[in-house]
């Protein structure tokens, strides 16, 4: 049992909502190919070694967070944007891509699948739009920075850089995924007592001590594993079609 490309952009559409978003990329079908879907490859990333093993598997289509077509980047399809395209083409692959549709999902999302995974309690979300990207909310229990980084370490299988601000414990969290070290800015705003987040800045660290607020760098790919999982497992139980996740492994 398949599923036609159209229908499976309306039901994936119909759940991210991207016109909820003002994105830096395009969400949706990047680049088109079969028409009949049956099998589909998610990662976090399309990069050329998904794409190589998608290819391997024989997908249909490849379900990612990170597409193409970014804003301010280099339009021209050459090079390393020329090799991926023409990888796809070659093999008539769709690539789909959603972006913060698949952060700010309130189930499937990248950022309430990184709360079930630690289970954090969501209170609310960083801003207030319909779907916001960012969370906040509650540990599961009161936790030290150390016994939080421990945990952090076991579940996404990566060390994460502490900067601590202060010596408090930790009760309340706010989080977003990826590369949202920026919205420390927000989460001191709501006045929990860590913020959560995939990468760091340099100015990071010193608003981090200087605000009292501890940070959690935890990896912009180790925090997105676990949206295109969702989706995918998801597609898998509506729409019949054969679900396949691949990690490739990125140390960021």
């Amino acid at each position: 049992m398949g599923i036609s490309l159209k229908e499976l952009m309306n039901k994936l559409e119909g759940e991210l909502q991207s016109g909820l978003f003002r994105d830096y990329c395009p969400n949706g079908l990047q680049v088109e190919g079969k028409q009949e879907i049956n099998r589909i490859v998610t990662g976090v990333t399309a990069c050329q070694a998904l794409i190589d093993k998608a290819i391997e598997l024989k997908a249909d289509a490849v379900f990612v967070h990170h597409g193409y077509f970014w804003k301010g980047e280099d339009a021209t399809i050459t090079g390393m944007k020329r090799r991926r395209v023409e990888a796809l083409l070659k093999h008539n692959i769709n690539l789909i891509a959603y972006h913060l549709p698949l952060d700010g999902h309130p189930t499937m999302g990248n950022n309430a699948q990184l709360a079930k995974l630690m289970n954090w309690s969501t209170e609310g979300g960083m801003d207030a739009t319909t779907r916001p990207v960012g969370s906040w909310g509650k540990l599961g229990k009161v936790q030290t920075v150390a016994e939080l980084s421990q945990q952090l370490e076991q579940q996404l299988g990566r060390e994460p850089l502490v900067i601590e601000g202060g010596t408090h414990d930790i009760e309340t969290i706010a989080w977003c995924t990826g590369g949202a070290q920026k919205m420390i800015e927000e989460a001191l705003a709501l006045g929990v007592d860590a913020y959560v987040s995939g990468e760091i800045s340099e100015s990071t660290v010193h608003f981090a001590r200087e605000n009292g607020i501890h940070y959690f760098s935890a990896g912009h790919h180790a925090t997105e594993r676990y949206g295109v999982q969702a989706v995918g497992a998801w597609l898998e139980q509506e729409c019949g079609v054969e679900h396949i996740f691949i990690d490739i492994a990125s140390p960021v």
